[in-house]
């Protein structure tokens, strides 16, 4: 299905793998509670637009939605607005009358991706987002709210809540609500205006969203499970290598220690991301610290598994003692693609959770992807050349 006109993802660039890093730990974790810190809405078409998320959740297992508290939310997916407030300028707001209700207002639109063609008046063989008083004549939509075409198979879709500014209030806020999901897929949230006067409004405040097993977004469900039994599997690998290790000992040589190393991280790498996952999930917010070591210890044992596997290919151990010259350039290897790993999964697990990541990634992905390249052809050739060695031999 072709994207309409107005839909866009978030965008970005990156000047340096550390300085994304560092940005995403000053701005903090964002997680499947998604917190809006006065952010500004962007035009498009007649219409002002903010992202609010967007997620991968299934259908909630418990049909009965008659509370919404924390004791009853178990067995249910459901996107929930908590404290979301609306601030339109000074400016704005004197331009109203005391006595006036509605003085602008503003509107959250929840919809699956395949419901995306009907937001917007492309059914009415138009560009516009909000409707006009052209567009009303016909009563297929009301002058000044988004124009949604209601999907037949279900008219409560794409869900559509509003919040009207009062009089010369300068603050709106949303009613505490809870939208349940009764259907599996991908879901957007958009925050949208039509009113011009409302320009320059910003919004703060935070929406959580819940699968029926807990807050992990849907992409990233199936591996809490994955971590969990890759922690089994590395500590019976660990426990056989320690075993072998204890057996063969007076046979042990300088590459034995470099593999029990990696065997180490694995085992610390699953342990830590199988334990940060299911705090995410309970919780809905991910502890940077944790995080962090995940990243890092991710990092390092893919580094050092890389090195590992050039040095034996080099001879090292097998027919040469030493790598003798070659050295700096290997350790330059190493460094260069840990920094570039490190960044990547800065910027994957640091940053907002959204199931369908912006295109500043790509900037990540290319160098990793290179140095992967270079990793292998030169384990190739050099595992190439150690083979030649010992067949002389």
């Amino acid at each position: 299905m072709e994207r309409p006109r107005w839909f866009w993802g978030e965008e970005g660039s990156s000047l340096g793998f550390f300085i994304v890093g560092l940005i995403l730990i000053i701005n903090g974790c964002s997680a499947s509670i998604h917190e809006y810190r006065n952010e500004a809405f962007t035009p498009q078409s007649n219409a002002f637009f903010f992202h609010g998320g967007s997620e991968g959740l299934y259908a909630s297992k418990v049909v009965d939605s008659s509370s919404s508290s924390d004791t009853h939310v178990k067995g249910k997916s459901f996107i929930r607005f908590e404290s979301v407030t609306f601030v339109r300028t000074k400016e704005s707001a004197n331009k109203q009358n005391e006595m006036q209700q509605s003085a602008g207002l503003v509107e959250a639109i929840i919809l699956e991706v395949k419901d995306r063609a009907r937001i917007g008046a492309s059914f009415l063989k138009s560009d516009l987002i909000c409707c006009t008083g052209n567009l009303s004549k016909d009563g297929q939509c009301k002058a000044g709210e988004v124009v949604i075409h209601k999907n037949p198979d279900n008219p409560e879709w794409p869900r559509r809540i509003q919040t009207f500014f009062n009089g010369k209030n300068e603050e709106a806020k949303m009613e505490p609500e809870m939208v349940e999901i009764k259907s599996s897929g991908m879901y957007y949230l958009y925050f949208m205006f039509c009113n011009p006067d409302l320009k320059g409004t910003l919004i703060k405040g935070r929406t959580d969203w819940r699968n029926p097993y807990g807050y992990l977004p849907g992409k990233m469900a199936p591996l809490m499970t994955f971590y969990g039994l890759m922690s089994l599997a590395y500590l019976v690998l660990g426990l056989a290598w320690f075993l072998r290790f204890v057996q063969f000992w007076k046979d042990i040589i300088q590459l034995h220690y470099h593999i029990t190393a990696v065997i180490a991280l694995g085992m610390c790498e699953m342990a830590v991301w199988y334990f940060e996952y299911v705090n995410f999930n309970s919780t809905g917010t991910r502890p940077m610290g944790i995080t962090l070591w995940a990243v890092t210890f991710s990092s390092v044992k893919k580094t050092l598994s890389r090195l590992l596997l050039l040095v034996v290919s080099m001879g090292f151990g097998v027919v040469k003692p030493t790598l003798g010259g070659i050295t700096p350039k290997v350790f330059l290897l190493g460094v260069v693609y840990f920094m570039a790993s490190e960044a990547l999964e800065l910027i994957e697990n640091l940053g907002n959770i959204n199931d369908f990541s912006g295109k500043a990634k790509l900037f990540l992905v290319l160098p990793v992807a290179f140095l992967d390249s270079c990793f292998i052809l030169w384990i190739f050739s050099s595992l190439s050349k150690t083979l030649e060695k010992l067949q002389v031999r």
